[in-house]
C-alpha cells in the first residue's frame, strides 16, 4: 500500500503571521534548521509561504533595471514592476512584505507520496503545506520527507 502524505508529513508545523518581524522569522528558520515557514493570518488561514529564496533579496540587494534616456524619458529595458517587487523584498521588515505572493500550492493528507512528489517536481517547490478538508493547516511535507521514505522503503 502506498504511503500517504499524512504518514510522511511533519505535524503541527511552525508558522508565522504576515506581521511577524522578519528578524524573528529568520531566527526560527535558523534555530530549527528549516528552509521555509507557512504564513497564516489571525484566523489561522494559510496566506503564503516564507522561504530562504524570499530572504536572499535581504542579503544581496537589488540591481537597478537597465534603462535608456530618450528625450527626457526613461525607457526601461526590463519590466520595472519586477524591480519594484525585488526592492520591496530587499527592504521588507515583516514576513508579509517579503513572503512569496503567488498562490500557495497545497496538498491533502490522504494523497499518496507519489502524487505529492509529482506535484513538487512539476511545480519546482520544496515544501507542501498539508490542509485538511476544512482548509486547516495540519502539516507540512518536504522533499526531504519523501527522500527519507524512499530510503526506508529500500532497506
Amino acid at each position: 500500500m502506498p504511503k500517504t502524505v499524512a504518514e510522511l508529513m511533519s505535524r503541527d508545523p511552525l508558522v508565522v503571521r504576515p506581521e511577524t518581524a522578519l528578524s524573528a522569522a529568520i531566527q526560527l528558520l535558523a534555530e530549527h534548521r528549516i528552509s521555509g515557514l507557512p504564513v497564516v493570518n489571525e484566523k489561522g488561514d494559510l496566506v503564503g509561504m516564507l522561504s530562504e529564496t524570499d530572504l536572499m533579496w535581504q542579503a544581496t540587494g537589488v540591481d537597478t533595471p537597465p534603462y535608456i534616456m530618450l528625450l527626457d524619458s526613461v525607457i526601461y529595458l526590463e519590466n520595472p514592476q519586477r524591480y519594484e517587487r525585488e526592492l520591496h523584498k530587499a527592504l521588507g521588515q515583516t514576513v508579509g512584505e517579503v513572503m512569496s505572493d503567488r498562490p500557495v500550492v497545497t496538498i491533502a493528507p490522504d494523497k499518496t507520496m507519489s502524487q505529492a512528489a509529482k506535484l513538487m517536481h512539476e511545480r519546482k517547490i520544496h515544501r507542501l503545506p498539508v490542509l485538511d478538508s476544512s482548509g486547516n493547516l495540519v502539516g507540512i511535507l518536504t522533499r526531504g520527507d519523501i527522500v527519507r521514505a524512499m530510503a526506508a522503503a529500500s532497506d
